[in-house]
């Protein structure tokens, strides 16, 4: 598909009039006369894409977590702009970020490296959902150590949407997105009312994005949840053609997405990034959990048998891990995080790594993978 890039000041113009008037790049509306909740008027849509839907390049992309100071541990400036270095140099073409990482700082560290390479050379992910404002007060809680000075809210209207993608292209400083999530937009994000939102979502956000899309402006748009059930509600009662899902797929846990989630996202040609395909560190050898310190005595021991396992074969369980989480044929890519240059380089090597196909079959007979579970060749 061949994008028009929209021009970044056209978004917010674009929201005060809603969406009719988006059309091949350009806007022709005076600037916002309405305040956001009068601004657009939309209703959901059940109209599919035809064609095949957009997928990343490359199997292996990463993730921005870490790059935004996550797990309230500072990356400090000249360590994240040599880690997007290295993975642009490892081979890396695709980049997931969010504004909610660091409230900003990820984003704003993913464009000082990716503004100096063609635009057509990557493929760029980031989030809508939230819309942030500066504040002098006090930062909200968050899992982000030295976060940007900025205060957020909810917002799945689509005003949100063509506000949230205005605003991170200012602090990437690139012309266009190549994909776009609809963040946390699920019952385990603790400070969201998930049914009002979703509904916001479905005639809002959705139809928006479907929008943009269809109109070439962006190439895909779906959720990036931690959980499956907004992912196959969304399917519903939209068109997304790709689901970041998080912390679903990994060696840890896979059952319910290989019986459930992936079959239907499979089924309407769309595609799943594994987020976290490490749970957070956790296969990498990290006492931490998928985002959390508490760690299950049943996954405790879980690992334990799956690095005995691994042992056994002189295999490196974080690369099985990786290769692991890739196999499925509707994952399109895994984007792990890293923190420092030498980890995207480990995990990029640990792609082309051969794995023996005994590794597997131990633990397929040790139970410890599902039976039906794909694995590298």
């Amino acid at each position: 598909m061949t994008s028009t890039a929209l021009p970044r000041r056209g978004f917010l113009a674009a929201s005060a009039i809603g969406l009719t008037s988006i059309a091949g790049g350009t806007v022709s509306a005076a600037p916002p006369t309405t305040t956001p909740k009068t601004a657009a008027k939309t209703t959901t849509t059940t109209a599919k894409k035809t064609g095949p839907r957009f997928r990343p390049t490359g199997r292996a992309g990463l993730g921005g977590v870490a790059i935004g100071n996550g797990f309230m541990k500072v990356t400090n400036d000249e360590q994240a702009t040599a880690t997007l270095q290295a993975a642009w140099d490892a081979g890396v073409r695709t980049f997931d970020t969010s504004p909610f990482y660091g409230f900003g700082l990820s984003e704003r560290r993913f464009g000082h490296v990716l503004h100096q390479h063609k635009r057509d050379d990557y493929v760029l992910c980031t989030k809508v959902g939230r819309v942030f404002t500066a504040t002098t007060g006090t930062l909200p809680k968050s899992l982000w150590a030295e976060p940007s000075p900025f205060r957020y809210r909810y917002d799945y209207s689509a005003d949100g949407v063509l506000r949230s993608i205005e605003d991170s292209l200012n602090r990437l400083g690139v012309s266009r997105l190549d994909v776009v999530f609809v963040h946390d937009l699920s019952r385990d994000t603790k400070d969201l009312d998930f049914e009002p939102a979703f509904a916001e979502a479905t005639r809002g956000a959705f139809v928006a994005l479907s929008k943009l899309r269809d109109e070439g402006v962006i190439k895909a748009w779906g959720l990036g949840v931690n959980t499956a059930e907004p992912a196959l509600r969304a399917l519903d009662v939209a068109d997304p053609d790709i689901f970041l899902l998080a912390t679903q797929y990994s060696l840890i846990e896979h059952q319910a997405s290989l019986t459930d989630t992936f079959p239907k996202i499979e089924a309407r040609g769309a595609s799943v990034v594994v987020g976290s395909p490490l749970n957070a560190g956790f296969l990498a050898g990290r006492d931490r959990f998928n985002y959390g310190e508490s760690i299950p005595a049943d996954v405790k021991a879980k690992r334990a048998k799956l690095q005995a396992v691994a042992a056994t074969h002189k295999v490196d369980l974080r690369t099985a891990a990786l290769q692991f989480a890739a196999a499925p044929s509707v994952v399109s890519a895994i984007v792990p995080g890293a923190r420092t240059a030498e980890q995207v380089k480990e995990n990029m090597a640990s792609m082309k790594t051969k794995i023996p196909a005994a590794f597997w079959q131990q633990l397929r007979a040790d139970k410890l993978i599902a039976e039906t579970a794909p694995v590298p060749a």
